[in-house]
């Protein structure tokens, strides 16, 4: 009987990466948990898998800046610990998989205290907060770039694990008599409030030239209505849309890049600016120099336009160099990792 935990959380990019390797774990695992915390999005997320068992801990995230409430961090942290040590004892993992995010730290160190083996993944071309605090305690850091892998002495590019991508476009029905080509607006899971005023004050220009399909973000939809224009707040079936879309404007979050970039999906990436080591910049830049996308420096009005011009003008080129990607299955490589260090 082997068993494993998964976990991460945050953002649905945590927890989407985990899910996308549970058909390939059932095959290995007898047993599955995800350890997330006690309302995030991965809670909603997992709850649809019933060969996962969900565990809540307690947590604690980072306040950029100063803030009173960083202070009780360290308190916090170590309860935290003290849960997952307990919980772990109790259900006893071969092995850990974490995806980062402030919800896997005190799973980790829980974890490695008892000497339970830990493999990581980082998604983004720079590792976030909670993967830099763990990366020493873990038998491999899986990447989704290969750069990130080549300045890690355990790095090993896994490529990123993303949900399948065979799925019918069947179910879906979108009003677009005038058969216009989709583009699909993303802002991550918690929406991007910036990249959704973009697409308000641009809406007459956008639904002239497009079929929009826009995710706001959970609670940041606007009581707006426009011909050749869908609202949603969030979609968990996002390859539901993916398979019926022909652009995408997009934040730079890793997992969203990685899942266009797979659907062959031609994007304009508008990354966030205010991001303390600017990964979705970095992220933005190792795509547009693969020829895969274009970036969006400046969220105006002129700007948008000239940019989504271009992406329709050299879409042809675009997909071509998509098609020179060199896919690899991100599941096997990391499930054979999770085997191969399962205690």
């Amino acid at each position: 009987m082997k068993t494993i935990v998964l976990t991460g959380g945050g953002t649905a990019g945590h927890t989407l990466g985990c899910l996308a390797l549970v058909e390939e774990l059932t095959k290995h695992f007898d047993k599955i948990f995800y350890v997330g915390s006690q309302n995030g999005i991965e809670k909603n997320l997992v709850k649809k898998y019933k060969e996962i068992v969900y565990i809540p801990i307690p947590t604690t995230k980072l306040i950029r800046g100063f803030c009173f409430k960083n202070f009780l961090i360290p308190f916090k942290l170590l309860r935290s610990i003290k849960e997952c040590k307990k919980m772990l004892k109790d259900i006893k993992p071969n092995i850990i998989f974490s995806k980062g995010g402030y919800v896997s730290v005190p799973v980790c160190f829980a974890a490695h205290s008892l000497d339970i083996p830990i493999v990581l993944h980082e998604s983004d071309i720079t590792l976030g907060l909670a993967n830099k605090l763990i990366k020493n305690k873990t038998k491999a850091i899986c990447t989704s770039f290969d750069v990130t892998a080549q300045k890690l002495k355990n790095g090993i590019h896994s490529g990123s694990p993303i949900l399948n991508n065979t799925i019918s476009n069947k179910n879906i029905l979108l009003n677009n008599p005038q058969n216009l080509p989709v583009l699909l607006v993303l802002g991550g899971s918690l929406g991007a409030s910036s990249l959704n005023k973009l697409v308000y004050d641009n809406l007459n220009f956008l639904c002239e030239n497009f079929f929009v399909v826009h995710i706001t973000g959970k609670g940041k939809r606007k009581d707006i209505s426009h011909k050749n224009y869908l609202q949603i707040e969030f979609c968990d079936e996002i390859q539901k849309l993916y398979s019926i879309s022909n652009y995408a404007l997009t934040r730079g979050g890793s997992n969203t890049l990685f899942e266009l970039l797979g659907h062959q999906i031609p994007m304009l990436i508008a990354p966030l600016k205010k991001q303390t080591r600017g990964e979705q910049k970095l992220n933005a830049n190792y795509f547009e120099k693969k020829g895969y996308a274009l970036v969006l420096e400046e969220e105006t009005q002129n700007e948008l336009k000239n940019k989504l011009n271009l992406l329709i003008k050299n879409s042809k080129i675009i997909k071509q160099k998509m098609d020179k990607y060199p896919h690899i299955n991100s599941t096997n490589i990391i499930v054979n990792l999770l085997k191969r260090f399962a205690k």
